[in-house]
């Protein structure tokens, strides 16, 4: 799927068509519509009959087998916690699916699924055209899997097109990124996020976007999910900080993504310093009388140390020792700088 605002994008990308780079890196903020914007171009590298503009067909046998997610000349790595499509019949006995089903989904990329590529590269295409893996979120990528994509990228094979998708470029190999064409894709205006959402149908969709930092897809998803309790548990910590109120609302929100938390407080503190410096509000137009208060008696130093520390805290935040040790530091830390007691 094209998104609206990903169409001038698409249009520079038909360009490199002519001379395809082995692997390309698309990068930009999460949110946007990335992984469907790859997906769409790897069928369109695959159809058999491309329209005008570089889209598949959506008719031929290739795209026919694209959609069924069968197609013997694509594959999609990415983490387990992110796969959707059931597995197929007969791969797993019945021990063996009671085991898988009780250990929680990684969230990393394993080394096995890279090398489970080999096979798939050294022999000839189905339809004697391009081979295409699509990978995303590539910064998923623990150690060994990278140094062994590493090996794939420096001699890949012929016929060979490598789809990656990040975040977040500095969270991968600077040896990976030099092997990697860099294509990015820009956040959206918000007037045309906006559009879109609700075309989509979302009641309240400036304040869902906002909220979600601009990002249309991650804003869609919350409201469908159509609850903001996480957050304005978080929220409402931010606006009234103190110790006691700490370490209780870490308990309840050790269970949230830390990913997602730290988000939040980096675009709260965002606010709190525009709102000290210029006296605008981005994020969290809901709490402005809460931000302007606070902004008053915070002391820009303490507020600049507190945003280089969550920034920190989001390179650790998929990987924590303790979830809730991990919330409260963060908590406190934040009571701290707002000088709370």
């Amino acid at each position: 799927m094209i998104y609206p605002w990903q169409q001038t994008a698409w249009t520079q990308l038909q360009a490199m068509r002519e001379r395809m780079p082995h692997a390309i890196l698309f990068h930009g903020p999460a949110g946007i519509g990335k992984a469907d914007f790859i997906e769409a171009f790897a069928q369109a590298l695959l159809c058999e009959n491309v329209q005008p503009g570089g889209q598949a067909c959506g008719a031929c046998a290739s795209c026919g087998w694209f959609v069924q997610h069968n197609h013997p000349d694509y594959r999609r790595v990415r983490p387990e916690a992110l796969e959707d499509e059931p597995a197929g019949e007969g791969e797993e006995g019945g021990e063996d699916k009671k085991a898988k089903a009780s250990k929680a989904p990684s969230k990393e990329i394993k080394i096995e699924q890279i090398r489970a590529l080999a096979d798939f590269m050294n022999i000839s295409t189905h339809r004697q055209g391009l081979r295409v893996v699509v990978l995303y979120p590539a910064e998923a990528l623990n150690m060994p899997s990278s140094n062994a994509l590493l090996k794939t990228l420096e001699e890949p094979p012929p016929g060979t097109v490598f789809l990656l998708a990040s975040n977040s470029l500095d969270r991968l190999l600077p040896t990976i990124l030099s092997r990697c064409r860099k294509f990015g894709l820009p956040m959206p205006d918000h007037a045309a996020a906006l559009a879109w959402l609700q075309a989509e149908g979302v009641n309240d969709a400036d304040s869902w976007l906002r909220e979600e930092g601009g990002a249309p897809l991650a804003a869609l998803d919350k409201a469908q999910g159509g609850s903001r309790e996480e957050l304005d548990t978080l929220l409402g910590f931010l606006a009234r900080p103190n110790v006691e109120s700490a370490l209780r609302q870490a308990d309840k929100l050790s269970k949230t993504p830390l990913s997602s938390l730290v988000s939040w407080q980096q675009r709260w503190l965002y606010d709190l310093l525009s709102s000290k410096l210029a006296g605008t509000v981005r994020y969290y137009p809901r709490y402005q009388k809460e931000l302007a208060a606070l902004a008053g008696n915070v002391h820009t130093a303490n507020l600049l140390r507190a945003i280089k520390s969550t920034n920190e805290r989001r390179a650790v935040a998929d990987h924590p020792l303790s979830a809730k040790l991990f919330v409260e530091d963060m908590l406190l830390d934040y009571a701290a700088c707002c000088g709370a007691a």
